[in-house]
């Protein structure tokens, strides 16, 4: 029934995000259609769960702050979508377990689960390095990693271009946005000590293929 719900917001957030943005879509057929993977996305604005949630054609799992989805007036929303909340080990000890033992669990029934490997929002447009976690996930569930790359929303509102994000008033509609998805990568096709980078090398070349997209439409 979760599920189904799931796959029924998707299609919500899709129409949403279309109506938002100029959403130019590729690698789709990259993903999976069926078994647990692991998805992970540089980190641009507050946009883009909403952008992968919708463009995945599968539903995502999102791995959040746990600040964030504790939110008075969105923590319903976050249950709803299944967003798995992630708290520091000094200010919950054992935490960080339940969040590894709740990923576990949706790899382990065939879902989708994504992380942004960088930790925060960019505070300048481009990739920062990637943070430990990944190798933890796949040490303990060693499914496929999808990477993606996201363009198109540096500068907006919900980014932290110009100022804190959602401390400044919307100044852009209809903004063309780019996301790429690229082949599965497995987890072994690295050394365990070179993954992350790994993994953050291939999500800055997609980024950087969608920001052609960008730059290109904006001079048609």
């Amino acid at each position: 029934m979760r599920y189904a719900t799931r796959w029924v917001l998707r299609w919500v957030i899709l129409l949403l995000v279309r109506l938002c943005y100029r959403l130019e879509l590729h690698g789709s057929e990259c993903l999976p259609r069926h078994g647990g993977a692991l998805m992970v996305c540089n980190h641009v604005s507050f946009m883009d769960a909403l952008v992968l949630g919708g463009a995945c054609p599968r539903p995502l799992r999102f791995v959040m702050d746990r600040p964030i989805y504790d939110s008075p007036w969105l923590n319903w929303w976050f249950r709803l979508v299944g967003a798995i909340p992630i708290e520091s080990e000094r200010r919950d000890p054992g935490a960080l377990r339940r969040t590894l033992d709740e990923v576990s669990q949706a790899l382990g029934e065939g879902e989708i689960v994504m992380v942004f490997p960088e930790g925060r929002l960019t505070p300048n447009g481009e990739v920062q390095p990637f943070r430990r976690g990944l190798e933890t996930i796949l040490a303990r569930d060693p499914v496929p990693v999808i990477p993606a790359g996201l363009s198109g929303l540096w500068g907006s509102w919900t980014s932290h271009c110009g100022g804190p994000a959602l401390s400044k008033w919307p100044r852009r509609f209809r903004a063309r946005v780019s996301l790429h998805f690229g082949p599965p990568i497995s987890p072994h096709e690295a050394g365990q000590i070179a993954l992350r980078r790994y993994l953050e090398a291939r999500v800055r070349v997609l980024k950087t293929t969608a920001d052609e997209d960008v730059q290109g439409g904006s001079r048609d």
